[in-house]
This record gives C-alpha cells, sequence and structure tokens, in this order.
C-alpha cells in the first residue's frame, strides 16, 4: 500500500503533493513502482497537526480519487476518520477505507462501509489526535492491542460490516511510543488470534528515527528492516511510502518464506 497524503502538513511529505496534477502523477507513480493500493489521505495525525473539517477534506482528497480513477488506477483506499469523506470518495471511485479510528470517531463509518460492501482497515488508536501522544501507558501493550482491536472488530460486526470485508493495523506509533511499536513489531505475530488480514505501517516513523537519530526523510534503511519485520513476521499488507525499495524488500522476504520463485 503506497501512501498519498494531499495535505501541506504531514509529517514527512506535506505539501509535496499538494495540486491534484502533483498527486495524481504521483499515485501513478506509486502502482507503477510496485504499489498494488495507494492509499489517499487529506488529514494530517501528526503531533499538533491542525484538524481538519469534513469539507476541506473531501476537497483535497476526491478529486485525486477521481483523476486516479479516471486515469486507471488500481485497487485506491481513502484514509479518512470521516463518513461523509468516505462515501464521497467511494462514490468518486475508491475501493476501500482506512479509518485509523477503528470505527470509534463517526457512529456512521460502520453503517456505510456495510451499506457498500467495501473493505475497510481497522486501526488500533486510543485517544484522539490531540491526546493520542501524551505519555501512552500499557500494562501489555499487545495483548491490549489485540483485545482493543477484537472489540473494533465486533464494533463492526454490529453496524453490520462482514467479517471478510474487515483488514486489522496494530497502529505503530498511534498512541505508542517507540518501545511500545518496537515490542508489537517484534509480537506481530499475536494478531494471527483476530484471524483477519494484517495491514501494518511502519513508514518512516519517529521510533525509527528514536532508534537511528535519523530524521523523516533519513529513514529509508530502518524502514527497510521494520518491513522486512512485518512480512517475515506475516503481515499481508504494510503501507509505505518509497514503494519501489520497499517492493524489493517485500519480494525478497517472500523468497525467504519460500511464497516466491527466485
Amino acid at each position: 500500500m503506497g501512501v498519498l497524503n494531499v495535505t501541506p502538513d504531514s509529517f514527512s511529505d506535506g505539501g509535496l503533493h499538494a495540486s491534484v496534477d502533483a498527486a495524481v502523477a504521483h499515485g501513478l507513480s506509486l502502482f507503477e513502482a510496485g504499489a498494488d493500493i495507494v492509499d489517499v489521505g487529506g488529514e494530517s495525525t501528526r503531533p499538533g497537526a491542525a484538524a481538519v473539517d469534513a469539507a476541506e477534506e473531501r476537497r483535497r482528497v476526491v478529486p485525486v480519487v477521481r483523476g486516479l480513477r479516471a486515469r486507471g488506477a488500481r485497487t485506491l483506499s481513502v484514509d479518512s476518520t470521516k463518513a461523509e469523506v468516505a462515501a464521497a470518495a467511494l462514490d468518486a471511485g475508491a475501493d476501500m477505507v482506512n479509518d485509523v479510528s477503528g470505527l470509534r470517531f463517526d457512529p456512521a463509518m460502520g453503517p456505510l462501509v456495510a451499506e457498500r460492501g467495501v473493505p475497510i482497515v481497522l486501526m488500533h488508536l486510543r485517544g484522539d489526535f490531540e491526546t493520542m501522544h501524551r505519555e501512552p501507558r500499557y500494562r501489555d501493550v499487545m495483548g491490549e492491542v489485540v483485545e482493543e482491536l477484537r472489540t473494533g472488530l465486533a464494533r463492526a460486526a454490529s453496524a453490520g460490516v462482514r467479517p471478510e470485508q474487515t483488514i486489522v493495523d496494530p497502529g505503530l506509533g498511534f498512541a505508542k511510543d517507540a518501545g511500545h511499536s518496537l515490542e508489537v513489531l517484534r509480537r506481530l505475530p499475536e494478531l494471527a488470534a483476530l484471524r483477519r488480514p494484517v495491514l501494518v505501517g511502519p513508514s518512516r516513523k519517529s521510533f525509527i528515527g528514536r532508534v537511528l537519530e535519523r530524521p523523516a526523510g533519513q529513514r529509508l534503511a530502518g524502514t527497510a528492516a521494520a518491513v522486512a519485520a512485518c512480512v517475515l513476521a506475516g503481515a499481508h499488507l504494510v503501507r509505505v511510502h518509497d514503494v519501489r525499495e520497499m517492493a524489493d524488500v517485500v519480494r525478497m522476504c517472500d523468497a525467504i518464506r519460500g511464497e516466491a520463485a527466485p
């Protein structure tokens, strides 16, 4: 899954694809580089980012989705916690929803996904975008992530979302410090208990910066190591900025696992 942020303030690529033409061109380049899915997002979740209302988020996202679909793009995801934005993006041609709140922020998101019959990523997140980075605490980080994702799956089911529509994401860096994120990576196989496909988004995250003492733009090697760890631990999808390089990492890991011919 390639990351396409159409925001002015995302943590590593804010403002780089601010115009519709630039965003569409970059999205197409992600597919050409090896992405199976491109995830289009119009609201930054970095610490201190300003909240974006649904109208502005829709203005950023919908023309890009529409433009990519018109150019023959493959699978498109909309990265939003707002049902209004997700509905507009689906109408414009998106194929799935990536909700980092795990259906907690907008009660209309679950029924929308159920009605449209599209896949949805349910990510683990505590608090909201303003509070999630304030001294996160866990007694057993992975055990709690698994149980809270299980609650998210039950929330989806109660809204009418079929189990086969759901994908889970442990939320590296969301309401987790560097130690928590590293532990989640070490214990990633425990997510198999949920019996759902697993997406992980390690790309350029702050835990890599903490370990390597590198700014966001210099975390390629650290991201590659984290992506390899994800794939070897059983992740089905990885969400990344540097698609060409990470596609090579995934192919190499698949070969090590015996799932790709040399």
